[in-house]
């Protein structure tokens, strides 16, 4: 699975703020940190905030931060909040139901029901404070500055 930017953007975003709890963090700051465009980060703050994972704050002086402690933001959540997969197959989107893809929709709905029970049992803290090695699988996924 490939996420797209914008998942990407969120998690930088939540960890940037989980980094800085002690204040207020600019989507200018996080731009500037991981060197992404500020008008697709706006777009990705405010559908954190409408989402409750952030709570911000407009006008001078203001930014975002955390809605909850980290170690209560799930990363699969995230990534089910920006991730469009939902179902493999799926006969609402104008695919014509096949009885012999029967198995296999639900092989593929299994993966990503455990892709998603793996990634939630991470939480922001989990990535900021490792108490542990992280599975590979997982570091593998963590965005990092190209």
């Amino acid at each position: 699975m490939r996420m797209t930017r914008y998942t990407d953007y969120a998690i930088r975003s939540l960890l940037f703020a989980g980094a800085h709890a002690d204040r207020l963090v600019r989507i200018q700051e996080v731009a500037d940190c991981y060197d992404i465009s500020k008008n697709h980060l706006m777009k990705v703050v405010y559908r954190l905030g409408q989402n409750g994972l952030i709570h911000s704050v407009r006008g001078r002086g203001g930014g975002f931060r955390l809605a909850s402690p980290p170690d209560e933001i799930y990363l699969g959540d995230v990534v089910q909040l920006f991730e469009p997969t939902t179902h493999f197959l799926d006969p609402q989107e104008g695919m014509v139901e096949h009885p012999s893809l029967d198995p296999a929709r639900t092989a593929f709905d299994e993966a990503i029901e455990a892709f998603h029970q793996v990634l939630n049992s991470y939480t922001i803290q989990d990535l900021l404070h490792p108490a542990n090695e992280l599975h590979p699988q997982i570091l593998e996924m963590i965005p990092t500055r190209n």
